[in-house]
C-alpha cells in the first residue's frame, strides 16, 4: 500500500510538473521583474518622477487637473496621488474604456510629461505575471490553476523525499540518483518559503481571492470593517436643487476601472477644488503619501488613502499605517476613516502578506529573499526535468508506473483537504477521476470486445 501511495504521488507529481512548467516558469520570471519595478521605474521614468517643467511659474493643482483633462480628449482625471519629496505629484486619467494615463506635476503643479499607463514597467510586468497579457476569466484560471498545483508539487515533493529515502546516505551513487537528490533537498528547503509567497498572491486570484473578499465583507470582525466595503455617502443637500434628482450619466468620459473614478459633469462643479481638500486632509494629520480618489456618484465622496500594496512608485506605506478616510465631496467635510487597527485578523493578515508577496514588506532583505526563493523554485524545475531525461528511454515517455487502482486513506484525506484549501484545485482534480474512469471503462470494453 505504501508503494501504491508513492507512486501515485509521483505520477500526478510528475504530469503536473511537465504540463505546468512552462507556465510556472513564466510566473517565476515575471515575479523575479515585478520585484524591482520601483527600482527600475526610478530610472526608467527619472525625468518624469523627479524632474521640472520648463515654466517657473506656480499654478494650482486645480489648474493643472483642469489642464489635463483638457489635453486628453475622452479622459478624466480620477485619482491624485500626492508623493512625498523628491516625487512629484501624479494624476490619473482615466476614460470610459478602461484605460489610463499618467500626468506628473512638478512642484509648482505645472506638466512635466505623460505616459500611457499600459506601457509602464509595473503594468506591463503586473499584466503577464497576473494574466499573461491576455486577460479573461479563463487565463485567470489557468494561473490559479498553475500556483495551486505548484503547492502539490511541493506537497508530494516533501512526501517522496522522506517515503523514498532519497536523501539518505549511499555508498555508490551515479548522476541521475545524485540529480534527484539535489532536487529533492533544494525542493525541501525551499517549501515553506514558496508555499508562503504562492498563497499571499492568491488573494488576487479569481476563484480563491473572490472565496477570500466575499469572506472577508460577509465576516467583518475578522475581515474587512463593513465601512470599508461600503463607503459613507457625502450630504446631497450640497447639490444645487435644480440638478439633484438628475441621475449620474453613463459618459465615456468617466471610468470605473479598478476603483479610478471620475466625478459626474452634473455635480462636479459643486465639488469642493481638490486644493482646499488637500487643506482638509491636513487638519486630519495626514501626511503624504496618500491618494485622493474622485466619487463615481453625486452621493459618493472623496476616498483619501494610505496602503501598503498600492503598486504605485512611492506610494506604498507600512502596513500597520494603512487608513482610508472619507470626506464629503462637495463641503469637504471629514465624514468617517478605516485604519489598520480595526481591520480584522484576515485582512491584518493579508495586509502583510501582499506587500511580502511583492517584495517591499522590510525592504531590500525582502527582495533579495524572495530573489533567492524563486532562483531555487526555478533550479528544482531544472533538476526535476533533468532527472527525468536521464532516466528517459528513447521512444518512451517513461512516465512512473501505475502499481494498483487501490488508493490509500492518507492520500485521499490530503487530496480533499488541498481541494478544500483551493476550490479550482480541488475541480481539477474531479475533472482528472472523471477522465481516469472514462479511460478505465474504454479499456474494460476494448478487453471485453
Amino acid at each position: 500500500m505504501k508503494k501504491n501511495s508513492y507512486n501515485r504521488f509521483w505520477r500526478l507529481h510528475f504530469y503536473a510538473a511537465l504540463f505546468i512548467t512552462p507556465l510556472l516558469i513564466t510566473l517565476t520570471l515575471s515575479g523575479i521583474g515585478y520585484l524591482f519595478y520601483t527600482d527600475v521605474e526610478n530610472v526608467l521614468y527619472d525625468d518624469l518622477f523627479f524632474g521640472d517643467s520648463d515654466i517657473e511659474e506656480a499654478q494650482s493643482i486645480d489648474q493643472a487637473i483642469e489642464q489635463a483633462n483638457n489635453t486628453y480628449d475622452d479622459f478624466r482625471v480620477s485619482r491624485v496621488i500626492m508623493l512625498e519629496d523628491p516625487y512629484n505629484t501624479r494624476l490619473t486619467l482615466a476614460n470610459g474604456d478602461g484605460d489610463q494615463r499618467y500626468v506628473f506635476l512638478d512642484e509648482n503643479n505645472q506638466v512635466v510629461g505623460g505616459q500611457n499607463a499600459n506601457h509602464t514597467y509595473s503594468n506591463v510586468l503586473r499584466a503577464l505575471h497576473s494574466s499573461l497579457f491576455v486577460g479573461g476569466t479563463a487565463v485567470n484560471y489557468l494561473v490559479e490553476l498553475a500556483a495551486c498545483w505548484a503547492i502539490f508539487l511541493l506537497v508530494s515533493g516533501i512526501y517522496m523525499t522522506f517515503k523514498g529515502k532519497v536523501l539518505q546516505n549511499k555508498k555508490k551513487t551515479n548522476k541521475r540518483q545524485r540529480t534527484k537528490k539535489y532536487h529533492a533537498l533544494l525542493g525541501l528547503i525551499i517549501t515553506v518559503p514558496m508555499v508562503i509567497i504562492i498563497f499571499t498572491g492568491l488573494p488576487w486570484s479569481a476563484v480563491m481571492g473572490n472565496v477570500i473578499s466575499t469572506f472577508s465583507q460577509e465576516n467583518p470582525s475578522i475581515g474587512a470593517p463593513e465601512l470599508k466595503t461600503t463607503p459613507p455617502n457625502s450630504e446631497v443637500n450640497e447639490i444645487p436643487w435644480a440638478t439633484r434628482n438628475n441621475e449620474t450619466p453613463n459618459s465615456e468620459s468617466h471610468s470605473h476601472h479598478h476603483g479610478e473614478h471620475a466625478g459626474s459633469d452634473l455635480h462636479e462643479e459643486s465639488m469642493i477644488s481638490i486644493q482646499d481638500l488637500i487643506s482638509q486632509i491636513e487638519d486630519q494629520n495626514i501626511n503624504k503619501p496618500y491618494s485622493i480618489i474622485y466619487p463615481s456618484t453625486k452621493e459618493g465622496t472623496f476616498t483619501v488613502s494610505k496602503g501598503s500594496n498600492s503598486g504605485v512608485t512611492g506610494l506604498d506605506v507600512s502596513p500597520d499605517e494603512e487608513i482610508t478616510n472619507y470626506f464629503d465631496q462637495y463641503s469637504g467635510t471629514f465624514v468617517d476613516s478605516v485604519s489598520y487597527e480595526e481591520y480584522g485578523v484576515l485582512q491584518k493578515w493579508f495586509s502583510w502578506g501582499i506587500p511580502l508577496h511583492e517584495g517591499h514588506l522590510f525592504g531590500w532583505p525582502n527582495k533579495i529573499l524572495n530573489l533567492l526563493v524563486c532562483i531555487g523554485f526555478l533550479v528544482v524545475i531544472f533538476l526535476g526535468f533533468k532527472t527525468w531525461l536521464s532516466r528517459k528511454k528513447k521512444g518512451s515517455f517513461s512516465a512512473p508506473i501505475k502499481v494498483s487502482n487501490k488508493i490509500s486513506a492518507s492520500f485521499i484525506v490530503l487530496m480533499i483537504a488541498l481541494g478544500i484549501i483551493m476550490p479550482l484545485f480541488g475541480l481539477s482534480l474531479i475533472i482528472i477521476v472523471i477522465i481516469e474512469l472514462i479511460i478505465r471503462l474504454f479499456a474494460k470494453y476494448n478487453q471485453e470486445t
